[in-house]
């Protein structure tokens, strides 16, 4: 069909990951907080997303 199943999840995936940065990069956090949320979300994606939604500023 043309987009293989893992190409389209993974950019699903990218698309979350995105939209949880841009979060970060918004909330009222400080900003060596937001920096190493970020770093977090970008080296961990996955252990890194899941932490920031349990943890991760509210706001």
């Amino acid at each position: 069909m043309g987009i293989e199943v893992g190409g389209l999840l993974g950019l699903i995936w990218l698309i979350i990951v995105i939209w949880a940065v841009v979060k970060v990069a918004k909330s009222s956090a400080g900003s060596l907080a937001k920096l190493l949320w970020i770093l977090v979300l970008l080296f961990f994606p996955l252990v890194g997303l899941i932490i920031w939604l349990l943890l991760g500023p509210k706001g």
